[in-house]
């Protein structure tokens, strides 16, 4: 196309924040911000439009010495395995300026400000083909999540970003470490690509499997490391739990994948059984949490533990089915989960409550909410024909493959999804009348159902035809599945 596509992506929201702050009127931030964050979609579309999905080369690149001495350049790429990710991100951040529309009432300028700079990071970690620069986007990602869920969020807001601060940078920094060993084993280099065609002695591999796993760990988040999960996501608002569920979960699994698959492949193969268990751990155990639940939100936030696994499952399985399968099944969950927390929030500005007991017969007072909430419901507890099922199925698919026992604990989890995801739906659209008894609430308004479309047009297109989406990834999913079993073959 002739231009830095990628570098306008990545900075589109960064000059929309610089713009944001010479602005006076509250409304007057709100609507430039949409239309940054729409422009950066309408740039995402382009790019997809143009993706080659018959190579497994990185596509769009750009590269500019940044510290010649260090070898560190500023360069962006994406390929099969991150392009949907990229637009991904850019979808929900126009979707959280919508659902911020009314939800941030105070400091909106500086809220906006947030929320653009924060999808600017999430947007470079996906494009960064230099690990240095792949470091800086993934860290500075801490400083605006803080302030959104630090400044905006619930009553405990202090203490749930504290927490996330502080788990995350404590597997940032071990990351860190494992950059450092990994420059000066891997040829004195931050090249992401050259990286990845080096072949690292077996206890090299093992060290930063491990230093890798504990900082992807927290991000995912996988049990044990996951507590700060629940409390980020209650006190968040509504905006801040959509990126949290819909972009934040998936740089985990996506470092798993750029990093741990394809520069550690003897170490990946030797440990894929005790990622399996972690994983089959995980969905059973988010799953057994979310079904405990009587807060809407942690409901839905302890059923990403539970999903989640299951994209970790399909990583470690090794295998093509497992891996698209895993891949597809993070931008599903970006969709479904998001939109559930979407629906929350809409709700709790009616309310200002998040009792499932305190919304009984919402299907009479709001019906148009209630008919979106049951297809959202639904795609996550993954019904055939929505976007779930078809990612789910190639993950148990691939899960079986490689262990028996753990794509038995995956079923068992799925079902366990049915059951909490069913019961909250009949408490809250069918159980006795609270709604239209101690609230008086309206149905979804223009704007509202702005937001709450494209979401539901993926749910329906994913899980009806998924086969634009498989192509996007398919042939990097097989290039790094090939070098994996190719150098870890060994193991």
């Amino acid at each position: 196309m002739g231009l830095p596509l990628l570098s306008l992506i990545v900075f589109t929201p960064v000059a929309g924040a610089a713009v944001l702050m010479f602005l006076r009127s509250d409304d007057a931030v709100r609507w430039t911000a949409l239309a940054v964050t729409i422009l950066d979609l309408a740039l995402c579309i382009a790019m997809l439009a143009s993706f080659d999905t018959t190579t497994h080369a990185m596509q769009f690149t750009e590269r500019r010495l940044w510290v010649p001495a260090l070898g560190i350049t500023y360069a962006l790429g994406i390929d099969g395995i991150s392009a949907l990710f990229v637009f991904l991100t850019a979808l929900l951040g126009s979707i959280c300026v919508l659902a911020s529309w009314v939800a941030i009432d105070r400091k909106v300028k500086a809220f906006m400000v947030s929320l653009l700079s924060m999808q600017a990071l999430m947007l470079g970690v996906f494009c960064a083909l230099d690990l240095f620069l792949f470091y800086v986007f993934w860290e500075a990602m801490l400083i605006p999540m803080y302030l959104i869920i630090g400044v905006w969020g619930g009553e405990g807001r202090v203490y749930a970003a504290f927490k996330f601060f502080l788990y995350t940078l404590a597997g940032s920094l071990l990351f860190l470490i494992g950059v450092i060993v990994l420059y000066f084993n891997g040829g004195e280099t931050f090249d992401i690509v050259a990286l990845t065609a080096q072949d690292l002695p077996f206890p090299i591999q093992s060290w930063l499997f491990f230093a890798f796993l504990i900082a992807f760990a927290v991000k995912v988040p996988m049990v044990p490391v996951h507590t700060w999960l629940p409390d980020a996501h209650v006190q968040a608002p509504t905006a801040g739990s959509i990126i949290l569920a819909g972009v934040l979960l998936k740089m985990g699994a996506y470092g798993f994948l750029r990093f741990s698959l394809a520069m550690l492949p003897e170490a990946s193969v030797y440990y894929s059984t005790l990622m399996l268990s972690l994983s089959a751990l995980a969905i059973v155990y988010g799953g057994l949490l979310a079904l405990a639940q009587d807060d809407l939100k942690k409901l839905v936030a302890y059923s990403s533990i539970s999903h989640m696994g299951f994209v970790t499952l399909g990583i470690f399985a090794l295998n093509l089915r497992g891996l698209e399968g895993a891949i597809l099944q993070m931008f599903n969950h970006g969709v479904t989960t998001g939109a559930l927390f979407l629906f929350v929030g809409l709700i709790y500005e009616r309310t200002h409550t998040r009792s499932i007991a305190d919304y009984g017969g919402l299907m009479k007072a709001a019906p148009v909410y209630t008919a979106f909430l049951a297809l959202f419901t639904l795609s996550s507890m993954a019904l055939p024909g929505t976007n779930s099922f078809v990612g789910e199925l190639l993950v148990l698919s691939g899960g079986f493959a490689a262990n028996l026992a753990v794509g038995a604990f995956a079923v068992f989890g799925a079902l366990l999804g049915a059951a909490y995801l069913l019961g909250m739906y009949r408490k809250v659209a069918l159980g006795p009348a609270s709604v239209g008894v101690r609230f008086k609430i309206r149905d979804v308004n223009a704007r509202e159902m702005v937001a709450i479309l494209p979401l539901a047009v993926f749910v329906l297109w994913v899980g009806l035809y998924p086969k634009p989406f498989l192509n996007i990834i398919d042939v990097s999913v097989k290039h790094l599945l090939a070098q994996v079993h190719d150098k870890g073959s060994g193991q």
